[in-house]
């Protein structure tokens, strides 16, 4: 492939998708953090509770979780709910409910979603069909860039001959060694 064709179709390519990188990179952030902060939700109102659990977890069902959802008065339908960490939670669109299950101390939260940051966290774990085709065709993508980048040099110390193999390999050796001891 001529140098002019590879050079061009690296700028041509990476002009097109800056906008997409740069959205995933920001989500994909945000993604890796949202545990311990909620990043697309903005708190309204916090509110501390106590409810009495059943001793069973296995009592914890779809139809106590919306018996307790009316008696807490939350309107909203529950989107689900789920016993973990020794913490029974219920998650609504806009409020999330987090009991501990020995004390049954808990707190209501009531939110809105952050504007952007909620949407760009949307785009990243979005999975209807026309999304995943687009992700896949920016994934391809996404591997021309880099390989016509990496094609662009053809003379000197920095090409991949020389050079670029090893940086590459180094690239390659995170993911595999957090796969090896993850």
């Amino acid at each position: 492939m001529k140098q002019t064709t590879v050079r061009n179709l690296h700028r041509d390519l990476g002009y097109i998708y800056l906008g997409l990188i740069i959205s995933f990179a920001f989500s994909g952030i945000m993604m890796n953090h949202r545990e311990h902060w909620h990043p697309e939700k903005y708190t309204l109102e916090a509110k501390e509770i106590h409810v009495t659990l059943p001793e069973n977890e296995k009592d914890i069902t779809d139809a106590y979780a919306e018996n307790l959802a009316k008696e807490l008065k939350i309107e909203d339908k529950i989107r689900r709910h789920n016993v973990r960490k020794g913490k029974f939670r219920m998650q609504f669109e806009n409020t999330e409910v987090e009991i501990d299950l020995k004390s049954g101390d808990g707190e209501i939260v009531s939110f809105i979603k952050t504007p952007i940051i909620s949407q760009s966290m949307f785009l990243h774990k979005n999975t209807s069909n026309w999304w995943i085709y687009f992700s896949d065709i920016f994934g391809i993508s996404l591997i021309l860039i880099a390989v016509t980048g990496a094609m662009m040099i053809k003379h000197g110390k920095h090409t991949f001959k020389r050079r670029g193999w090893k940086l590459t390999l180094a690239g390659l050796l995170f993911p595999i060694l957090f796969l090896i001891f993850s």
